[in-house]
């Protein structure tokens, strides 16, 4: 990662402000891989009693740690993303799907442009539990002591790892391995 990547993770988006009970544009940071548990029509919470929506729920309860991952609801396009991923158009059937989710800057709300979040319609590359032989790897290139991650652990991660999220609990792995052996 590069530091404009690390600074712009740590900044906070305008929208933050705003509170919604929904997951946005403010909350994702780079393409994010989720895994959808349900979704649910239901009555919209952020104030419009009389309008429903398809809403997602997630597995995974933090998009970041300390942060709580909030539903995200479903527009026409992302519905019809889910539709090609599962194979049906019954929401009650998209149960435990994963998804790569990114910000769209270029989505049309009403005739202003904003940024959205989309559902990629590839379904997400997901990374096997790292191997004794690649937790080998990551610790010969590792600083243990905690001091800052060396480049080529970095390099490595980026190039064996499809997003942050994996390379972490790579890391992760790696140091639970330490504390066991």
């Amino acid at each position: 990662m590069t530091r404009q990547e690390v600074e712009q993770e740590m900044k906070t988006h305008f929208k933050k402000a705003f509170d919604s009970p929904y997951l946005s544009s403010a909350d994702i940071t780079e393409t994010t891989i989720l895994t959808i548990s349900h979704v649910k029509l239901e009555a919209n919470k952020a104030g419009r009693k009389d309008e429903k929506h398809n809403t997602a729920y997630f597995v995974e309860k933090e998009i970041r740690p300390g942060e709580a991952l909030k539903p995200m609801v479903l527009n026409v396009t992302n519905c019809k993303t889910m539709k090609k991923l599962t194979g049906t158009a019954f929401i009650d059937d998209w149960q435990n799907v994963p998804v790569s989710i990114y910000v769209d800057p270029s989505v049309k709300f009403g005739r202003d442009m904003v940024e959205g979040l989309r559902i990629s319609t590839k379904p997400p590359v997901i990374a096997e539990p790292a191997s004794k032989e690649q937790l080998a790897t990551i610790q010969e290139y590792a600083d243990t002591d905690g001091s800052p991650m060396k480049p080529e652990t970095r390099e490595w991660l980026q190039t064996h790892t499809p997003n942050k999220k994996q390379a972490t609990a790579l890391i992760e792995s790696l140091k639970e391995s330490e504390n066991v052996a």
